[in-house]
Parts: structure tokens; C-alpha cells; sequence
């Protein structure tokens, strides 16, 4: 097989040198600083949406319990019925995505949560509060499906994972202002109190729902309609060349079956783009999408095995737990959980365009296993000390083990679930494996947030975290062999790189990511 490398991609040396190498550095980065602006734009605004939902969840459920009066099952289905919902939401966002476009499902998730948000904010009871929280999700499933499909599609290999990985960023900004909004509106009179927490979720959702004009659809999906104009228009804004923009635009084209010198006329229409996707995903795959399948929906499965779920969304009863007594004690901790998914998510978003997805996903799983374990260690040690004081070594340790699982997870696992699970489709496959990747991510959220107390009252709460890291460990083996490196590929050539058996890929060097070198012009570059 020809050597899969960078250097055989054409269009990442310069198609037409600058004079200097000196001007090329700086083309390129004001190209790439415009490109990166523009996505960012797009997430800061979307991916808060559904985080700021759960981070006020998490202390709200402390209100909502003594306002209405609920008991532990009630918490739990109404932790988990949001993940439900979107899972609805998330199988049904690919095919829509398909149909209107990235941009309008865009627009479309942000009115939906818009809708559930101000159903929560005014709910005079738990029902009204279940059917707000059930709106939501259907809102969730959709913008968790599409914001890594567009960032992925519209983003150049170079950057393309720290793009994918900019919506676990708004993500964990979105869950860090729920703490905040928590600790803040705590204050409120109880009855009003968590419906302000809940009802902030609509601020975003309407900035989002008019600020998605200024947004550009995929270039992918432009070309999949026989859009060939506008999607070429879209791939010179975010291009370094006008060059690299044709011959991108050249290589999508013959990746969505259209022939690479055809015109804006391109054969495919509107009506017959999404057909046939899931007969070839799920009863005839080919062995590259069969090895794809397994990778994508594989690293969504074991995301939340490890518990990250429980952990942030049940963080204030872990607290409690290991012995933080007063209420705002409680939710100054969960601000620093918070803080600490942020500065970590940022942290991978650096690194994993240098150093790769594999590195950092499993010395992610090395510290996730070994806090959930000290963790579990930490709270069993508390809990068999009740009535008598706790050991202070073993409060110490179960509240800096939250820390350093919250950064373990945030540095690798978290933000390359997503991006190595958005980038590895073949484009025909994309968006409507992408809602099923996100399904399955709903339902073990929901299995873990609406069994969790359940779990640690069975199993003891130390003993819950124990399971967590053996999960953790099966995590680490099944990507170790089953998901190869994909750092520095354009989206066209991921499938040929899950052509090969986890075997060939281990003997055959030529699978090797090369880096480039593109500020010395040699006079050869171009197509």
C-alpha cells in the first residue's frame, strides 16, 4: 500500500510558494487564526447550551428535593430522562442534518433546548419539570450530534483535532457557569431559586437560534447537494491558499461518488443524499467501515463507563460524603471541579494536534484508573468511620481524587471521544453514524446518572468507584488495539487507514504519520 503519510498529500506543501519563508509563516497563520475564530465563535455559543443544563442540575437537584419534596427515585429519573430524550433527538438529527443542512440543524437544536429550558425555569411542579427536562434532551441529542460533524467537516487536517475538540471546551465552560449560577442563585428564595438555575439555559439558546446566520454550512455538505460553487466559496475562507482550497475541494468531491472535474451541476441531488446509509453501516459494511463502526461507537460506550457522569453530576453527595458538611461549602467545591475541567480540557485541545489522539486517550485512562481507584479507597474508608471522625488522610484523599479523575478524564478521554469519533467517517456515513455514536453516549450517560445512587447504595460508594476503574481498564485495552491513530489525516483518507487489521497496522511502518514541512519551498508543490 502507497505510504498514507503527509508528504504524499499534496495540498500540504504550498501550492504557490510565497517569496520567503518568512511570508508563508505569516499567511498561514493569519489564515489559520481566521479559521480557528470563526469555529470558535460557533461553540462558544453551542456547546454551553446543553452543558449549562447539567452543571445546574447538579445543585439544583439539592433545591428541587426539599421544594417538591421528591425522593431519591425521582432524583434519579430526572437526572437521567434528559439523556433519554436525546437519544431520541440524536438519531434523528443525522438524517435531518442531512436534509436541511449543519447550519439550520444548528439553529434548530438551539430552539428545541430553548423551549425545554423556559418549560424548567416555570414549572410549578415535578411533572412540568420532567416534561421541560424531556424537551431539552431531544435539544442536547441534536447539538451533541452536530457540533462535532460541522467542526470536523468545515476544519483542515492541521487543526481538525483541536476543532473537534472545542466542543468539550464549551462544554466544560458550560458546566463551570452552572456551578457558578449555582452558588450565586443558592441565595434566591428556595422557590425561585433553582428555577432561575434551570431557566438560564434559554440566554445561549436564543444568542445561538439568530446568531447561526452568520455561521457557513459544511463545504461536505454543500458538495453531497451539487453545491460544488458555494462549497468552494466556504473552503477559501478557511483554506491557507486558494490552491490548497481546489485541490481539498477535488478530493471531497471524489470522496461524495461526484466526478473531480465536474461542475456546479454534480450529479448528486438533494432527495438521494442520506439514503442508503444505514443499509451499508449495519447489513452490508465493507471491513473498513466495519472496523470504523466498532472504533466509534466503541470509544462513545466506555466514555461514560468510567463514571465521569456520576462524578460531575453527583459531585455535591460525593462531597457531602467525604465530609464537606454546609451546603456552601458544597457548591464552592463543585465550582473547583468546574475550574478544573476547563484548564485541562484547554490543555488537551493543545496537545492533541502535536502528540496525537492514542497518547493522550490512554495516559488519560492510566489516571482515571488509578484516581478512581484512590477515590474508591478514600470514600470507603469515610464511610465505614460513620458515626466516629473520618481519618483526615482519607477526606484529603476522596476530595483530590475527584480533582485528578476530573483532570485525567478532561486531558484525554473527554475531547477525543468526540473529535476521533467525528473524524473517522467516511463522508457518505458522517452525520447519520455520528447520531448513532451520540445514541449510544446518551444511553450509558442515562444508564450511569439514573442508576448511580441506586449503584453506590447496593455496592457502598467506594465500591461503585472500584467497578468504575475496572470498566476504566477494559476502556484502555479495547482502544489500545481497536482504534489506530488518525492525527494529521485529511477526512478522505481515514477510511484507508482502517483498511488494514490491527495486526498489519502494528507491523507496517508506512501507517506512520509524517510531519510536514512547509515553510521550505522545493518547487515541486502542487497538485
Amino acid at each position: 500500500m502507497a505510504m498514507l503519510g503527509r508528504t504524499s498529500m499534496p495540498w500540504r506543501a504550498p501550492l504557490s510558494a510565497p517569496s520567503s519563508p518568512s511570508s508563508w509563516d505569516t499567511v498561514h497563520i493569519i489564515n489559520l487564526h481566521a479559521s480557528t475564530l470563526l469555529i470558535t465563535t460557533n461553540f462558544v455559543q453551542l456547546d454551553p447550551i446543553p452543558a449549562i443544563n447539567t452543571g445546574v442540575m447538579s445543585g439544583a437537584m439539592l433545591f428541587i428535593k426539599e421544594d417538591l419534596k421528591t425522593n431519591d427515585t425521582q432524583v434519579q429519573v430526572l437526572a437521567g430522562i434528559l439523556n433519554v430524550f436525546a437519544l431520541a433527538g440524536s438519531l434523528t438529527a443525522g438524517r435531518v442534518s442531512d436534509w436541511v443542512g449543519r447550519r439550520l440543524t444548528i439553529s434548530l437544536a438551539a430552539t428545541i433546548f430553548l423551549a425545554g429550558s423556559a418549560l424548567m425555569g416555570l414549572a410549578p411542579n415535578f411533572a412540568t419539570l420532567l416534561a421541560g427536562r424531556c424537551v431539552a434532551g431531544v435539544g442536547v441529542g441534536y447539538a451533541l450530534m452536530i457540533a462535532p460533524v460541522y467542526a470536523a467537516e468545515i476544519s483542515s487536517a492541521e487543526i481538525r483535532g483541536s476543532v473537534t475538540s472545542l466542543p468539550e471546551i464549551c462544554i466544560s465552560f458550560g458546566i463551570l457557569v452552572g456551578y457558578v449560577a449555582n452558588y450565586l442563585l443558592a441565595k434566591l428564595p428556595l422557590v425561585y431559586g433553582w428555577r432561575a438555575m434551570l431557566g438560564l439555559g434559554a440566554v445561549p439558546s436564543a444568542v445561538l437560534a439568530v446568531g447561526v446566520i452568520a455561521m457557513p454550512e459544511s463545504p461536505r455538505w454543500l458538495v453531497m447537494q451539487g453545491r460544488v460553487e458555494p462549497a468552494l466559496a466556504v473552503l477559501r475562507r478557511v483554506c491557507d491558499t486558494a490552491g490548497e482550497a481546489d485541490v481539498r475541494l477535488a478530493e471531497i468531491k471524489v470522496a461524495a461518488g461526484i466526478a473531480a472535474d465536474a461542475a456546479a451541476s454534480a450529479p448528486h441531488q438533494p432527495s438521494s443524499v442520506g439514503k442508503g446509509v444505514w443499509r451499508e453501516m449495519f447489513l452490508h459494511p465493507t471491513p473498513p467501515v466495519r472496523r470504523i463502526l466498532v472504533a466509534a461507537f466503541g470509544v462513545h460506550f466506555f466514555q461514560h463507563l468510567t463514571g465521569i457522569e456520576a462524578v460531575v453530576l453527583y459531585s455535591p453527595r460525593i462531597f457531602k460524603a467525604a465530609g464537606i458538611a454546609t451546603r456552601s461549602e458544597i457548591l464552592a467545591a463543585t465550582i473547583g471541579v468546574g475550574v478544573t475541567k476547563t484548564v485541562f480540557i484547554l490543555t488537551a485541545i493543545l496537545l492533541v494536534d502535536r502528540i496525537g489522539r492514542r497518547p493522550l486517550y490512554l495516559s488519560s485512562l492510566a489516571g482515571i484508573v488509578a484516581s478512581l481507584a484512590c477515590l474508591g479507597l478514600g470514600l470507603t474508608i469515610v464511610e465505614r468511620s460513620a458515626p466516629h471522625h473520618s481519618p483526615a488522610w482519607a477526606v484529603v484523599l476522596s476530595i483530590a481524587t475527584v480533582f485528578t479523575f476530573i483532570a485525567s478524564f478532561s486531558v484525554g478521554m473527554g475531547p477525543i471521544t468526540w473529535a476521533y469519533s467525528s473524524e473517522v467517517y467516511p463522508l457518505r456515513l458522517r452525520a447519520q453514524g455520528a447520531s448513532v455514536g451520540v445514541a449510544i453516549n446518551r444511553v450509558m450517560n442515562a444508564g450511569v446518572s439514573m442508576t448511580f445512587v441506586s449503584l453506590y447504595k447496593a455496592v457502598t460508594i467506594g465500591g461503585a468507584f472500584f467497578l468504575f476503574a475496572g470498566l476504566a481498564v477494559l476502556a484502555a485495552t479495547f482502544f489500545y488495539f481497536l482504534c489506530p491513530e488518525t492525527q494529521g489525516r485529511p477526512l478522505e483518507e481515514i477510511e484507508e487507514v482502517f483498511s488494514r487489521r490491527w495486526r498489519e497496522r502494528r507491523r507496517s511502518p508506512a501507517m506512520a504519520v509524517e510531519l510536514p514541512v512547509s515553510n521550505v519551498p522545493d518547487g515541486k508543490a502542487g497538485p
